[in-house]
């Protein structure tokens, strides 16, 4: 066994950013927070999905990505997660990724940069596809949202990270905030368990939280 390489976790970062950008926008167009007139069909792992026109919402999710790497690239994001509110701000839906890294490598990729190893990576993109394929009918097992809904991303920290955070302002002018406690928690909410991965380079579990009353 072996830890990963300053590069590895870069590439596994750029690997789950990349993922997380289509899941978002995929999320977006799903739960109707945006009018689907915005959205474009494309493909992605093979599996068509929806992409935003929209520069302002797209510079947004980037940006928010943007900041969100050098986390991932150190391991230290727990879970990233995509709050729908209604007009009050309260949360009725939070999709909840929670991202892990194993530590060590088994010692079949004992040799540098094991993720341009091209079976590895199109093994992870498989399972990113059927995310992918999850988010895009996840509707048939949520209610509706009520009208007037917009979204915001949080990232939950591990401890050692969050007394940091001041120095991962990788955009300027777009720094990190402590989140507001009404994103961040919802009363006695509904859980969904949507799909669990498990590869050599990390492990991702996602879920929906959903408010039982949503009017």
């Amino acid at each position: 066994c072996r830890r990963l390489t300053e590069q590895e976790y870069s590439m596994v970062a750029d690997i789950l950013c990349e993922f997380l950008e289509v899941a978002i926008h995929l999320i977006l167009y799903v739960r109707e927070v945006y009018p689907s007139g915005i959205f474009q069909k494309r493909k992605k792992y093979n599996v068509p999905v929806q992409m935003s026109c929209h520069p302002e919402l797209n510079q947004y999710i980037q940006d928010t990505l943007h900041c969100v790497k050098p986390l991932i690239e150190k391991n230290d994001a727990e879970k990233v997660v995509v709050v729908i509110m209604d007009k009050e701000h309260h949360p009725v839906e939070r999709f909840v990724f929670e991202i892990s890294q194993p530590p060590l490598l088994s010692i079949r990729f004992s040799s540098p940069l094991l993720i341009r190893n091209d079976t590895l990576l199109s093994h992870v993109e498989q399972l990113l596809r059927a995310f992918i394929l999850k988010i895009s009918v996840c509707d048939a097992v949520l209610n509706n949202n009520p009208p007037g809904c917009s979204f915001t991303v949080l990232v939950h920290t591990r401890d050692a990270a969050t007394r940091n955070m001041e120095k991962v302002q990788v955009i300027k002018d777009f720094p990190w905030i402590v989140a507001d406690e009404q994103e961040v928690h919802m009363q006695e909410p509904r859980l969904i368990p949507l799909k669990t991965m498990t590869s050599d380079i990390v492990k991702m579990q996602l879920y929906v939280e959903e408010r039982t009353q949503k009017t």
